[in-house]
């Protein structure tokens, strides 16, 4: 653009990740506002577009933009996204010759100027000018006519005539953008499906799945697990790595160094030549599980039953994986020659061998890496989760997982990187869908207001998607270890009321939490080691409160959505209370938690009931999504007591009072 031409200043325009160096994320179906300054010199009025496209169209959809009220320049415009993958948008914005030639008549008339020929003429020029510009017969035709109208019209008539709001359209239609200035380089959104951004996920071991204490079980036995994560309302299966298990330095029972016969080995030391069937490593499944055709089968059941697979991605290497035979130049090298395992001082893990992303044979194993993922795509396989993403480059995952989307845009990452902000930031802009979290640690009411509000209302939100698992193979959080079932429930709550998305690994509905030692955030006989003997119905489970807890989540599009969570005044600072509710507000939902696992808990709350449509005065029910319960409210004061051995929270559907018919209150 030659910068004579550039009118219009557009700049400070949101939402943008490091000015445009990254895509912003949404899911299908999800809106973008944009905002952005926008001004001119001189008196002239200002119009804008927001323009948007799928990467690589031609033709660019448009809508305006308008000022916003007392914001000092700042003009918004909201786009939705449909389709999966990249688009591209920007702004448009010129001097309006038109909407300034308008504002100028009117302030003339309304301050009793009488004599206005010249702008009568200015304004039949302008529309005639606009008129020869456009093929449209109709259109142009319409113009003219105006413009003869305007010819010796008396100052009210002109007034009319420049007010008329086809006149208005007309020329909005075919506004003069020849100096228009056009925001560069357009800035970028990455559009997922659905999936992405509302799932329950529920982690399983496959051989562990009839809970069997003495035996593993195999994929065609799985079915019995994944149709009570289905009665619970879960929908997404997530698998730990089901590929063939080494044998060299294999671990045993609880972590120890010697494996014991018939013990199964740590599903994450990846990779047996000797046992595959298809190779041995990432592309094969281990032999006790069966074969390629029964995990093919197994993803069929699953999909069948309206779910999907999660496949753990963990790029971990026995050291009998076919890599170290054939590659061995894409691992770490000691002097002595011999490869060097894993170390994460104390711990030594000489069952697993990491890669080095920066040998010679990058390129090689960079593009081999690629292929796994491709291939378990192939096989229906479109979300993975990524063990440990933060100890590889992320220049890797950036390119990976743009490869992978260019065929299978569908794809989902989901990075389990629970290490420092910035590095989990910056997988999340690279590429990642989602994201672990730090909502495992985070109890208190005031940790837990100042994370969730970084992650929902920040810049965050608009590249860092918030996965709430509750517990994982690897953590028993020191709250559920003390806190009991009642923990249990109200780590339920939270995780599936504060986001859209949330899992939970097995044996959290049987509320498991015995640590292997007192403070130790790691399992008792962890079925990473063994198998896990379990009775799926054992007392004291909490799957029906998970089934409610996901009911919910399916009924109500406020529990779907990840940027309404807004935080409300409770004057105990044990009892957590919070909203969600649709841009409509015919979704509302109000959660109340008790913090406190161990002790009977009241509140006053501040509901916001001028933000829900509902006068100070008036009478509302409240319905309990997980008891049933319905309870009368007023105003924007009242008062719930949690006790977290019978209720430690309330999940509460809104429903504004309309008024009496036949004698009956009338809720909706």
């Amino acid at each position: 653009m030659n910068p004579g031409t550039a009118t219009v200043v557009i700049e400070a325009i949101t939402p943008q990740i490091e000015g445009g160096r990254y895509p912003i994320k949404r899911a299908e179906g999800e809106d973008v506002v944009v905002e952005a300054d926008i001004f001119k010199d001189g008196h002239d009025l200002v119009s804008a577009v927001l323009k948007w496209r799928r990467l690589g169209d031609a033709a660019w959809h448009e809508t305006p933009m308008a000022p916003i009220p007392n914001g000092n320049d700042r003009w918004r415009a909201t786009l939705t996204v449909s389709g999966t993958g990249a688009y591209e948008y920007t702004i448009e914005a010129w001097g309006d010759a038109f909407l300034s030639w308008r504002d100028e008549v009117v302030k003339k008339v309304d301050g009793g100027l009488l004599e206005l020929t010249s702008e009568a003429l200015e304004g039949a020029r302008l529309l005639r000018a606009t008129a020869g510009r456009i093929a449209d017969t109709a259109d142009a035709a319409a113009l003219k006519n105006f413009a003869a109208g305007l010819e010796g019209a008396d100052p009210a008539t002109l007034k009319a005539l420049a007010l008329d709001p086809l006149l208005e359209a007309l020329a909005r239609t075919y506004a003069d953008r020849s100096l228009a200035t056009t925001y560069a380089p357009a800035l970028r959104i990455w559009v997922d499906r659905r999936a992405a951004a509302f799932a329950a996920w529920y982690e399983f071991f496959p051989r562990s799945a009839g809970g069997h204490p003495d035996r593993g079980s195999t994929f065609r036995e799985c079915l019995p697990r994944i149709d009570d994560a289905r009665a619970m309302g879960f929908d997404v299966i997530y698998f730990p790595p089901v590929h063939p298990i080494g044998e060299t330095k294999r671990k045993g029972r609880n972590n120890a160094v010697t494996c014991e016969p018939g013990e199964p080995g740590v599903p994450y030391a990846i990779g047996n030549f000797r046992q595959g069937v298809n190779g041995g490593g990432h592309m094969d499944v281990a032999p006790e599980l069966g074969t390629l055709a029964d995990f093919d089968w197994l993803v069929d059941e699953i999909h069948a039953r309206g779910m999907e697979v999660a496949l753990d991605f963990a790029i971990n290497c026995s050291p009998d994986h076919p890599y170290v035979r054939d590659h061995p130049d894409w691992f770490f090298a000691r002097p002595d020659g011999t490869i060097k395992y894993a170390e994460n001082p104390p711990k030594k893990y000489e069952d697993v061998y990491p890669l080095n992303y920066h040998c010679a044979d990058w390129r090689n194993l960079w593009n081999e890496l690629r292929d796994v993922l491709l291939f378990w795509a192939e096989r229906r396989v479109r979300i993975f989760r990524v063990d440990n993403p933060h100890t590889k480059p992320v220049a890797f995952w950036e390119w990976v997982i743009a490869e992978v989307q260019a065929k299978f845009p569908d794809v989902i990452f989901l990075s389990e990187a629970f290490t420092r902000p910035k590095m989990m930031r910056v997988l999340a802009k690279a590429g990642f869908t989602q994201s672990y979290t730090y909502f495992t640690w985070r109890t208190g009411k005031a940790e837990l207001i100042e994370y969730l509000e970084e992650l929902t209302q920040g810049e965050m939100a608009d590249y860092f998607r918030g996965n709430f698992f509750t517990n994982t193979p690897d953590i028993l959080p020191l709250h559920l270890q003390t806190g009991g079932r009642p923990a249990f429930v109200q780590r339920a709550v939270l995780a599936t009321t504060l986001v859209p998305v949330y899992g939970i690994y097995s044996g959290f509905e049987l509320c498991e939490n015995t640590p292997v030692k007192p403070g130790k955030e790691e399992y008792l006989d962890s079925e990473k080691y063994q198998f896990k003997g379990r009775d799926w119905n054992a007392p004291g489970n909490i799957k029906d409160i998970l089934t409610a807890l996901n009911r919910a989540r399916r009924e109500h599009r406020a529990l779907q959505e990840y940027r309404n969570l807004r935080f409300h005044p409770a004057d105990n600072e044990q009892v957590l209370f919070y909203s969600k509710m649709t841009a409509a507000r015919d979704s509302i939902i109000l959660v109340a938690v008790n913090l406190d696992a161990h002790s009977f808990q009241s509140a006053w709350l501040t509901v916001p009931v001028a933000d829900f449509g509902i006068n100070e005065g008036d009478s509302y029910e409240v319905r309990d999504l997980i008891t049933g319960e319905v309870f009368r409210w007023s105003g924007a004061r009242n008062f719930v007591a949690l006790d977290p051995k019978t209720r430690p929270a309330h999940v509460l559907e809104v429903r504004r009072w309309q008024g009496r018919q036949r004698g009956l209150d009338c809720f909706a």
